[in-house]
Order: structure tokens, then C-alpha cells, then sequence
């Protein structure tokens, strides 16, 4: 298994539809393309082809060469799905460093880097997009020896291959590549062995239930048994392979999708085989009894007295609902907290709304998914807010705002001008008229003033009018007199300093 991996929009997905359209039968779309999409591929090395074309001088009829199957898992680069990504390389034996030949590398090409590198998997990087009129693939080299990736050719040990995804130039050498490293890495799959897997992506459809996609690692898997993820479980009758055509069984280094789940299997969970349903329920009481119970924790308490906003997350598969819940929780700030009360698969239903309207200021947010009919009369009569994206970045830029908009503001005062009362000319109810001197600063039409007394603050007020001569005046600066009309919350006295304040919201 080939994951591959690099920064958003390098050429990932164009190098896999490159490859799927001159490798797949004509007319055979490919299946599982959402999110962590894994792919079949039956690829003739050039070696292969070279000796058939020799052996056709030979007097006795050559056997045509076998295909080779290579399975590609295609991963996201937005930074978001990092959790995808580090799955997608967990799950491999090999992977694909993809790197634009037009751009270099990029922060999301060191992060895939960090996850080849932890999964210890050997890898290849592909500069792609050579074709492109700004490409150097000399600069790419340089630019991935700065981070102490040294390719072969270039001082190091690392296959490389530059490839065009719009012309094909270099890709037959890159599948060639692949096949040679599983060579010298000794990459085998134990056909024989007890089933050994991974969930890599879960969906919930209204007319076929829950299904999950699987990476076999080794093992067959067959129609007979039940497989055990996690809490979930489901009987292994509705095999399918990546094109969702019904299959007998699942051989190693090959993905299968398996349809009728009792829940939800969680995305990454190792899965097993068991004889049937009882053994499975069994095995779930008995590991549910193992786990230690969670520490109970008021509301409250767990979050402090910062402000929180309770989400209700819904996705289309179990890879997006993971990536878009750690998404939003990187969002929450000293002040704003975010807390997801509920997530699920699906379209946004009635219960979503129920659950938003009793968490006090619930949020729902969906991603590429719909909402039904009830829900969406409900949404419609008000009292709950629901967004549905089908974009991540999109999406967090969404809730980056609402956090910022719901975030308490505090009031920041300035000093900015102070002055001592030296007269009353007239009182009226809240309005006075009184004669002063600046003291420091200038002070404004329109300023906020404090009143203080004997050192002691006693009230407020506001400057409406400053005059000079009995002539209105724009300002009073520092060591002039003046008279002003104002409206205080107390009755300024003679003697009194008042103090000019700039307030801001922060």
C-alpha cells in the first residue's frame, strides 16, 4: 500500500486520476474518492514489457507479463487534515512525497514529511507539475536538501522521480519506483495469516446503513465471520471492493468496504475477526469492563468561567467528523471556551436541533451535508444556528468569527486629559455649567469625564460644550481656562478634579 501525501493543491489527486485513467478498465469511475480514498491499481513494469518484446523474436510463444496491483491511498494536504494524513502513512508501507516542482516545499510537505517518518515507512518524493513553465526541479531538490531530505543524485539515498501529470512523462519510472522499493524493503504481504486491518474512513447512508472502509494488512478476508472494530461490529456477508462491486474476499494489501455495521467504527481502529455476533458482543462487554470510568466533572468546573459556546457537529464520513471537531477546538481563546456536546454522521435531523436548543447558545455546524426536512422548519422558525459547509477552511473561518463575536468585551479606560473645578455658574437637574483649568492634556466636546473628590472617585459625566469669552471653542489644552457645559451623575463642587477618559472595547 502507496499513500500518498504532500501541500494542498502539489498534484496529488492529479497524479492518482493520471494514473487510474491509463491503468483502471475504460468506464470504471473510481469508488471511495472522498476524504482518505484508496484506490486499486493493475500497473506491467517496463522490465516486464521489455522481455515480452524480446521474447517475440523467440521461435516458442511467450506468456504476456502479469500486472502488478498497487494500492494508492490518496490523502488531503489542507493542514486541517493532518489527522488523515498521519492515518494514511500509519496504515502504508510505502509513501509518496509529493512536492510541486513549481512552488518547493511547503509547510504542509514538512508536516507529511513528519508523518512518513514516524509511521518508519521508506518513501519516494515526485516533483510534479514539471511541465509547468515556473517548474525547476533542480530548486526542488536544493529546497528539500535544506531540510535534510537528500535525494538520490543529490548527496543522499532517497528515490526521486519528476513527473507531469498532464503529459505522463516520469510516472512509469514513479510505478516503477514503488515496485522497486517494496522489492528492496522486502514488502510482503502474509496472504495465510490471521486477518490484521484498519478502518480508514465511515459513513452512514439512510438506505444502506452504516459501512466502513477497510486496509487489509494481512490476511483474507472472507464472507464467513464477523469483524470487530472497536465497540462497533458487522457481519462480513456485504464484501465490496473500491469500485463497491460485491466481492467474495479481501486479500491482503487491498481495501474493502463492508457494509451493515451495528455503529459507527471509530477511523483508525485495528479491526478483528471473529467466529460471530455472540463472540463479538462478548468481547465488547468484556474490553468495556476493562476500561476505567471517566472522572465525573461538573459543566461547570471543567471549563472555568470563560464563556463557551456548545457545538453539535455533523459530517458526511468519520474522517471529516474528526478533522472538523479538532478544528473547531483549536478555535476556543482564553475567554472562549468551545465544548462539542454531540457529533454524528449524517444530515442535521431533528434531534440536532433539540440538542442545540437545550445546550444554552448551541451552534450547529455540518460538513457536506444536508439537513432534513424537519430540521429545516425548525431551523427556519429561529431560535438556533445551523451552517453547513463544503469547505474546510471555509468552515473554520466561520467559527474563528463567531468565537471573536461572542467573546466578552472589556472596557479599557485612558487618561487623556485631567483639570480642577474653579467654578459653578449654573445647576441645573444633571447639567451644570462650570469655569476650570487644564491641568495636563486637552480636553474635547464629547469626552468622558470622572469626578474626584478629596482623592476619592464619587462620579461621571460628560463634556457637551467648551467655551472661551463666552465663544465656543473646539478643545482646552494644558494650562488654560475654560467653561463648559455637562452633564454629571453628581453635583460638581469647586475644587473638584475631573479626569477626561478615552474608553475602548477590548
Amino acid at each position: 500500500m502507496v499513500a500518498v501525501l504532500g501541500h494542498v493543491d502539489h498534484g496529488k489527486s492529479t497524479l492518482l486520476d493520471y494514473i487510474r485513467k491509463t491503468n483502471v478498465t475504460e468506464g470504471e469511475a473510481g469508488g471511495i474518492t472522498q476524504h482518505l480514498g484508496a484506490y486499486e491499481v493493475v500497473y506491467t513494469p517496463k522490465v516486464a514489457e521489455q522481455t515480452q518484446k524480446n521474447t517475440e523474436k523467440m521461435p516458442r510463444p511467450s506468456a504476456p507479463p502479469e500486472g502488478r496491483t498497487i494500492t494508492f491511498l490518496d490523502t488531503p494536504g489542507h493542514e486541517a487534515f493532518k489527522c488523515i494524513r498521519e492515518r494514511g502513512a500509519r496504515v502504508a508501507d510505502i509513501a509518496i512525497l509529493v512536492v510541486s516542482a513549481e512552488e518547493g516545499v511547503k509547510p504542509q510537505t514538512l508536516e507529511a514529511l513528519e508523518c512518513i517518518r514516524k509511521a518508519k515507512i521508506p518513501y519516494i518524493v515526485a516533483a510534479t507539475k514539471i511541465d509547468k513553465p515556473g517548474a525547476s526541479v533542480e530548486r526542488t531538490k536544493q529546497g528539500l536538501a535544506e531540510r535534510q531530505v537528500y535525494v538520490e543524485g543529490y548527496g543522499g539515498d532517497v528515490p526521486f522521480a519528476a513527473v507531469s501529470s498532464k503529459t505522463g512523462e516520469g510516472i512509469d519510472d514513479l510505478l516503477d519506483l514503488i515496485l522497486l522499493v517494496a522489492e528492496l524493503h522486502e514488502i510482503r504481504a502474509a496472504k495465510d495469516a490471521p486477518v490484521e486491518g484498519y478502518v480508514i474512513e465511515a459513513e452512514r447512508d439512510e438506505r444502506r446503513g452504516i459501512s466502513a472502509t477497510l486496509i487489509i494488512k494481512n490476511g483474507t478476508l472472507s464472507t464467513a465471520g464477523v469483524v470487530l472494530a472497536g465497540d462497533a461490529f458487522a457481519p462480513a456477508r456485504r464484501l465490496e471492493d473500491f469500485l463497491r462491486r460485491p466481492i467474495a474476499k479481501a486479500e491482503a494489501g487491498t481495501p474493502a468496504r463492508l457494509c451493515g455495521w451495528s455503529a459507527l467504527p471509530r477511523v483508525g481502529t485495528a479491526i478483528a475477526v471473529l467466529r460471530d455476533k455472540r463472540a463479538a458482543e462478548e468481547k465488547i462487554r468484556a474490553e468495556n469492563r476493562e476500561k476505567p470510568a471517566a472522572p465525573s466533572r461538573p459543566y461547570a468546573t471543567e471549563l472555568g468561567d470563560a464563556l463557551v459556546i456548545p457545538f453539535i457537529v455533523k459530517a458526511d464520513v468519520g474522517g471529516s467528523l474528526e478533522a472538523v471537531s479538532a478544528e473547531i477546538r483549536k478555535q476556543a481563546t482564553e475567554k472562549v471556551r468551545v465544548k462539542i456536546v454531540s457529533q454524528g454522521i449524517g444530515a442535521i435531523s431533528e434531534r440536532d436541533i433539540k440538542s442545540a436548543k437545550s445546550s444554552r447558545g448551541g451552534v450547529i455546524v455540518g460538513f457536506n451535508v444536508g439537513v432534513d426536512p424537519v430540521a429545516k422548519a425548525l431551523i427556519l422558525r429561529g431560535g438556533v444556528r445551523a451552517e453547513v459547509f463544503d469547505v474546510i477552511y471555509t468552515l473554520i473561518e466561520w467559527v474563528a468569527q463567531l468565537v471573536k463575536d461572542r467573546t466578552p468585551k472589556t472596557r479599557a479606560e485612558r487618561v487623556t486629559a485631567t483639570a480642577r473645578v474653579l467654578k459653578i455658574f449654573s445647576a441645573a437637574k444633571d447639567r451644570q455649567i462650570v469655569g476650570g483649568k487644564v491641568l495636563a492634556g486637552e480636553i474635547f466636546p464629547g469626552d468622558e469625564f470622572r469626578v474626584w473628590r478629596r482623592d476619592a472617585p464619587i462620579g461621571r459625566g460628560r463634556v457637551r460644550e467648551l467655551q472661551r469669552f463666552k465663544e465656543k471653542i473646539s478643545s482646552a489644552s494644558k494650562e488654560s481656562e475654560f467653561g463648559a457645559a455637562v452633564t454629571a451623575s453628581i453635583e460638581v463642587m469647586p475644587g473638584d478634579r475631573i479626569e477626561a477618559v478615552s474608553i475602548t472595547e477590548e
